[in-house]
């Protein structure tokens, strides 16, 4: 895992790669169609931007954003393909919210939706919680939280 920019050429590489992944589970989907974050979001001092290498080549990638002074949200949490099923993503799950207890935050926030399945396993086992909606994704049917405490 590393610290990186999510502007730099690697997570913006990475963040295509999840955004394709993305259209081709939900039809009609593009970037336009969720909640927009801006670099600077998942940057300190309240955020941060990891990315996951395996035998150096990126292959994940996820931010944290501030929500309010208690909360934050895990953004654009990406597993590529080719390395999941290795216990990767959950390391880096693990990772954000190690980075938001760091920060100062009491509680963690995402948004998935059914057809990836796999994710939202991930999220349940590692005890998220469904909770209300707090953003207007038109494609999001689960919205999580997690307690850090």
């Amino acid at each position: 895992m590393a610290v990186e920019h999510a502007d730099a050429k690697v997570s913006l590489a990475l963040q295509e790669t999840f955004f394709a992944d993305i259209a081709a589970r939900y039809p009609g989907w593009a970037p336009a169609s969720s909640q927009s974050v801006q670099p600077s979001d998942l940057a300190p001092p309240n955020g941060v931007w990891l990315v996951a290498y395996l035998d150096r080549r990126a292959v994940g990638c996820g931010g944290l954003q501030c929500l309010n002074a208690d909360t934050a949200e895990i953004r654009r949490l990406f597993l590529d393909e080719s390395a999941r099923g290795q216990g990767i993503g959950r390391r880096l799950l693990a990772e954000l919210e190690s980075y938001a207890r760091r920060l100062g935050y009491e509680r963690v926030r995402l948004t998935t939706s059914d057809a990836q399945a796999e994710a939202l396993q991930m999220f349940q086992t590692a005890n998220y919680q469904e909770i209300p909606p707090f953003t207007d994704g038109v494609f999001t049917r689960h919205w999580m939280e997690k307690s850090l405490d």
